[in-house]
């Protein structure tokens, strides 16, 4: 007999549960108050529901990031609240001394829901990762729905206990291939900064909690749990917002901004400097427009990307300019850096002009910088004359 057919039937069930049911992670005996479920939810979730409407209420105004992108995070928000709801709710059915066909029912969409947030946190950290991420997350769910009738993954005794089928560590293995997933894409890729992994590694840390323990400890109260959820989603938040403050909008490259805070920054590391400068950008802007400029722009910029290593951090600062600032890194390095820039360059319909300089003992990154500039100049002079265009003195400046 389900539970819902019956109100004194849930109502005894409820009182007991009310009575059995204890918040932990607030007072160790406190047993959850009030007549209502949907109280008793918002007394326990409190601070999950509080935090996830401001969050939602704050995307509703949002002007920095794409519109897909906050469209994630208000799906993701949602998802949360929702997975705190019949965490709570499966709690409740799994302190009443009889099964009910509801219980499976959550059982199997708690384990799905959960592998579909971590997927979602790392589309909005790695947003260009592809849709086959979802394949293992919906053989989860197949298998845990199927596990309803069947008990592959999870089942429940006439008296309501749990217990695991053949299957049982598969929603949990899930998770965690997901993350170890997260954690190499992190680790892996080069245009990471190194700052930005602390706290990206923190949220993955603390999602691998958050997702893992209370698969792993079923009848664990999922609360807290599911208030770092949120609020690693409002960290990923603020690091998109300060990632945006440091980028620069069209070539994706670090800002000038970000040069002069990386030079008072590092500037013991600072071994060299590396200036590049589009050759042509007026003539393309002049001829096939501004459009055409800034695919241009954003070809070099990505050339540049493909030639830079870990130790070479690149920089958009003007119009056309962009910089490298080399890490503890020897000429030699340096130099091959250059090759693999022209090589890159090369296979485009695009040139550009390039010059660099080592920071030494009694030259200062500043000067290093002019010197590298000087170099540009002379080889921009030198394309210019090879390829017998006529250029103003305003385009070569």
């Amino acid at each position: 007999m389900s539970i819902f057919q019956d109100n004194n039937t849930l109502g005894k069930a409820y009182g007991l549960f009310r009575r059995n049911f204890r918040m932990s992670f607030i007072y160790e005996k406190c047993s959850i108050g009030g007549d209502n479920m949907i109280i008793d939810f918002i007394k326990m979730d409190w601070g999950v529901i509080i935090l996830a409407i401001g969050f939602f209420i704050l995307l509703l105004t949002d002007i920095h990031l794409e519109r897909n992108m906050v469209r994630l995070f208000m799906y993701t928000t949602v998802m949360i609240l929702i997975y705190s709801f019949t965490c709570f709710v499966e709690a409740y059915l799994g302190s009443l001394d009889y099964y009910t066909i509801m219980r499976s029912l959550l059982s199997a969409f708690n384990y799905s829901i959960i592998n579909f947030i971590i997927i979602n946190i790392i589309l909005i950290i790695f947003p260009d990762n592809k849709k086959l991420l979802y394949i293992p997350a919906l053989i989860n769910m197949l298998a845990s729905f199927i596990s309803i009738p069947t008990k592959i993954v999870f089942g429940f005794s006439e008296s309501n206990i749990f217990y695991r089928g053949p299957l049982g560590f598969l929603p949990y293995i899930v998770s965690a291939i997901y993350l170890i997933y997260l954690a190499g894409c992190l680790l892996i890729k080069r245009r990471n900064l190194r700052e930005d992994r602390g706290i990206l590694l923190f949220v993955i840390g603390t999602s691998a909690v958050c997702y893992l323990y209370p698969i792993i400890m079923h009848s664990a109260n999922s609360s807290w749990y599911n208030l770092t959820i949120i609020i690693n989603m409002v960290l990923c938040y603020l690091f998109l917002l300060q990632k945006y403050t440091k980028t620069d909008p069209l070539t994706g490259l670090l800002n000038r901004q970000s040069y002069y805070g990386d030079l008072d920054k590092h500037s013991s590391e600072i071994t060299a400097i590396v200036t590049m400068d589009m050759n042509g950008l007026k003539t393309i802007n002049d001829n096939e427009g501004h459009t055409a400029g800034d695919n241009a722009l954003k070809t070099l910029a990505n050339c540049f990307l493909k030639a830079a290593m870990e130790k070479q951090r690149l920089y958009r600062i003007g119009g056309d300019e962009y910089v490298i600032i080399c890490f503890n890194s020897d000429e030699a390095e340096v130099i091959d850096l250059i090759k693999r820039i022209r090589k890159e360059v090369a296979d485009t319909r695009y040139a550009c002009s390039i010059g660099y300089a080592m920071v030494r003992d009694g030259i200062s990154v500043e000067q290093a910088y002019k010197t590298a500039d000087q170099m540009l100049y002379k080889e921009k002079k030198e394309y210019y004359m090879t390829q017998n265009q006529v250029v103003s003195f305003q385009e070569i400046n």
